[in-house]
């Protein structure tokens, strides 16, 4: 299956990326395949080292066994310290996005290059209790900020309610910074989605959904993405209303 990279698309469209931690391992590439098939936009892959966060997940070797399965981007999520070894393995293994927390790595700056220039897109990612003022620096390398709306480690977390304010900061950081450049960042959330409050997610402005065990423990997962695709819907009606 050939490779599609990150795609250009409107920052008013919404992207809905399944995470892989709550899918059923035992058969990997057939549950990204599936989830591909129901509409998901992304493949989120939580990469944990049980330094940074208390769990261990999975590794480049995972990547680059799903990368033939999808034709999506994967966006890898690296809760590891430190991380710059790390970031050519999955880069090579065919990641498109991978983000990582400020506080795992000495040279933010030097981060982001390195992941851009190992040809995949850089994201900055901010656990609920971190300050946005990483970002003050470091704009024009970030293609995408990630809002923790959990504390990282597990999944099938509860969403933080303050992790929306967050978000409203994020919103008017990057559009001030898009006025200015003229480049778009994504803006993605991460913790706790689901149909329910997917619409003020969004509202809020996140343009991009991480979405776990509220998709892969359902069982028609097509019906899960559709239903928050009407949500969402709901939010750009209202924005152009």
């Amino acid at each position: 299956m050939p490779l599609r990279r990150y795609p250009h698309t409107s920052m008013a469209q919404f992207h809905i990326a399944p995470s892989i931690l709550s899918a059923d391992f035992s058969r990997l590439g057939e549950e990204v395949r599936n989830v591909v098939a129901a509409g998901a936009d992304w493949i989120h892959f939580d990469v944990m080292d049980n330094h940074y966060v208390p769990n261990l997940t999975i590794g480049p070797l995972v990547c680059e066994a799903i990368r033939p399965h999808v034709d999506v981007p994967i966006d890898v999520h690296l809760m590891v310290r430190p991380v710059d070894r790390i970031v050519p393995d999955f880069a090579k293994a065919g990641a498109n996005t991978i983000s990582f927390h400020p506080e795992g790595s000495d040279h933010i700056d030097r981060t982001l290059s390195l992941i851009r220039d190992h040809g995949c897109k850089a994201g900055l990612v901010f656990n609920p209790a971190t300050s946005l003022n990483y970002l003050d620096h470091v704009m024009d390398k970030v293609d995408l900020v990630l809002i923790m709306s959990v504390n990282p480690g597990f999944g099938g977390q509860s969403f933080i309610p303050e992790a929306l304010n967050k978000l409203r900061e994020a919103r008017a950081r990057i559009d001030a910074y898009r006025d200015r450049t003229g480049r778009e960042i994504h803006l993605e959330v991460d913790g706790g989605v689901k149909v329910d409050n997917i619409a003020e997610i969004a509202a809020a402005g996140a343009d991009s959904f991480v979405a776990g065990s509220a998709i892969f423990g359902k069982h028609d997962y097509k019906a899960v993405i559709d239903a928050m695709r009407a949500e969402l819907a709901k939010v750009e009606s209202g924005a152009q209303a």
